[in-house]
């Protein structure tokens, strides 16, 4: 039996052209509307180019670029948490509220990466 989803229309070359347009349009929307995710950019902005400044193995280099990479993309989970949970309601529900302080625990961890991961390279 082959589950099939009625919105997955296009295949091949077609199906990966519209996903990275797609993809574009979610990174301006987060852009436009997660002030989290400015945040996020604009910290990577900043982390990256100092990292690249430092004199620190390429595997070090990697590692910094690496965890400020990774806190962007989970800043884009937890937005899309938060507008799937929003569109489904916006009264006030436990569960709902689960999901929201979920996705930001997690974005909690990935900043606290950043800084184990700054301070295990600076320091040691």
């Amino acid at each position: 039996m082959t589950i099939y989803s009625p919105l997955k229309g296009k295949t091949g070359y077609k199906r990966i052209f519209n996903a990275l347009f797609y993809s574009i349009s979610g990174l301006r929307c987060a852009f436009k509307y997660e002030a989290a995710f400015r945040q996020i950019i604009l910290l990577n902005v900043f982390l990256i180019p100092l990292s690249l400044c430092l004199d620190i193995s390429k595997v070090e280099h990697i590692l910094l670029i690496i965890i400020g990479l990774n806190a962007i993309v989970i800043e884009l989970f937890n937005s899309a948490i938060e507008a799937a949970i929003d569109r489904i309601s916006l009264e006030h529900h436990p569960l709902s509220k689960i999901a929201k302080d979920m996705g930001s625990a997690a974005q909690l961890i990935a900043l606290l990466i950043i800084c184990v991961g700054w301070a295990g390279v600076l320091l040691f």
